[in-house]
C-alpha cells in the first residue's frame, strides 16, 4: 500500500507539475501575444501617423499650388499698371494740346489719332476712364469745392482737372475734380 500510495503521490505530482507547465506555457505564450499586440498596435499608430503626416503634407501642396496660381493670374492681370501709370501724363498732354484753339485740321486730326491709339491701348489692356457720374471718394479727389444750389446738388462734380483712371478693379490715379459741396 504504500507503494500505491508513493506512486499516487507521484502521480499527483507529475499532474501538478504538469498543471504548473501549462500555465507557464500559457502565461509565454499570453505574454508573446500581448508583445506581438503592443507591436502591431505600435505599428498601426505609426501607420496612422505617417497617414496623417501625408495627408497635411499633400494638402499643404495643394493650397501652395492653389496660391501660386492665384498669384500668377493677379501679376498676369495687373501687369501693365505700372506702364500705364507712366503713359497717363503723356495722355493728359494729347488732351491739353487738343484743347488749344487754332490748331489745323491735320495737326488736330493726328493728336485725335494718337490720343485715340493710346486709350484703344488701354482699353485692351483692361484700363478705362473712372466715372463722372458723381463724387465718389474712392475714385475722385476733391481739389477745390463750391457751394451747392438748387441747381447743383452736393456730391455733383462741377469740373474736371485731370481724368482717372482704373485697371480692372484697382485704382491707377484718381481724378482730380472740383466738387458741388
Amino acid at each position: 500500500m504504500s507503494e500505491d500510495i508513493k506512486n499516487e503521490e507521484i502521480v499527483d505530482e507529475a499532474i501538478d507539475n504538469e498543471t504548473v507547465t501549462e500555465e507557464i506555457v500559457d502565461e509565454t505564450i499570453e505574454s508573446e501575444q500581448s508583445t506581438e499586440k503592443s507591436e502591431l498596435e505600435l505599428a498601426n499608430e505609426r501607420a496612422d501617423d505617417f497617414e496623417n503626416k501625408y495627408l497635411r503634407a499633400h494638402a499643404e501642396m495643394q493650397n501652395i499650388q492653389r496660391r501660386a496660381s492665384e498669384e500668377r493670374q493677379s501679376l498676369q492681370r495687373y501687369r501693365s499698371q505700372d506702364l500705364a501709370k507712366k503713359i497717363l501724363p503723356s495722355l493728359d498732354n494729347l488732351e491739353r494740346a487738343l484743347a488749344v484753339e487754332g490748331l489745323t485740321e491735320d495737326v488736330k486730326k493726328g493728336l485725335e489719332m494718337t490720343r485715340d491709339s493710346l486709350l484703344q491701348a488701354f482699353k485692351e489692356e483692361g484700363v478705362e476712364e473712372v466715372p463722372m457720374d458723381a463724387f465718389d471718394a474712392n475714385f475722385h479727389m476733391a481739389v477745390q469745392t463750391l457751394p451747392a444750389d438748387d441747381e447743383h446738388p452736393a456730391d455733383t462734380i462741377a469740373e474736371v482737372f485731370q481724368k482717372g483712371y482704373k485697371l480692372h478693379d484697382r485704382l491707377l490715379r484718381p481724378a482730380m475734380v472740383v466738387v458741388y459741396n
